[in-house]
């Protein structure tokens, strides 16, 4: 795993450096993990915009699928076959590399879908603390996973179970309250240079 140093000050991409990111790259998807409130999305975004990538969200793919909403299939079916769904979903939407994917925050704990995701992608874990995950996830009513009568220790449990199964990502790049344009330009340094490092041939 390589772990970003957040505090250093990112410079902007050149396109030599991109050329050689995606060329590293090749064929595979920049995963993004992490707890709900972490910025997955946005962050996956403004990455996929910089990089010229296209973005998908399993969660959207989830819901186009089923033609129902997140919240409608954990209510009706429950959390489990929810995770099957999103394991095929994510599996499949895979194939088509290249391209940045957003997950649910509990696609990464399922182990075919962590080892789908190493056998076709570079898996980035958005790590963030506790205070910052409950301010943005407060101005949503869509988290299924907090609908108990205290969501600050629910995530507090969730991030006890999940963190260190993220922490296998390949990489980690801490998020805080700070402009998106500045992490995703941390994630794209980390990336740029855990592939360099690694110089595996593309899947």
């Amino acid at each position: 795993m390589t772990e970003h140093n957040a505090r250093l000050v990112p410079h902007a991409i050149s396109g030599e450096e991109q050329a050689g990111l995606l060329a590293r790259l090749g064929a595979r998807s920049i995963v993004f993990v992490g707890l709900m409130g972490a910025g997955k999305t946005a962050i996956g975004r403004r990455v996929a915009g910089e990089l010229g990538l296209p973005f998908m969200d399993s969660d959207q793919e989830i819901e186009a699928a089923s033609r129902m909403t997140i919240p409608e299939l954990f209510e009706r079916y429950g959390e489990t076959e929810f995770r099957a769904l999103e394991q095929r979903v994510i599996a499949r939407v895979l194939e088509a590399g290249p391209q940045v994917l957003s997950t649910g925050g509990g696609a990464f704990m399922n182990v075919q879908t962590r080892e789908v995701i190493a056998a076709h992608g570079i898996s980035v874990w958005l790590k963030a603390d506790i205070d910052v995950l409950m301010e943005r996830v407060s101005k949503k009513q869509n988290r299924p996973l907090l609908k108990t009568a205290d969501p600050r220790a629910t995530m507090e449990k969730l991030i006890a179970e999940r963190y260190p199964v993220y922490a296998t990502a390949d990489v980690t790049v801490f998020t805080r309250d700070e402009r998106k344009e500045v992490i995703a330009a941390e994630v794209i340094e980390a990336l740029a240079a855990r592939l360099a490092a690694s110089q595996r041939t593309p899947a």
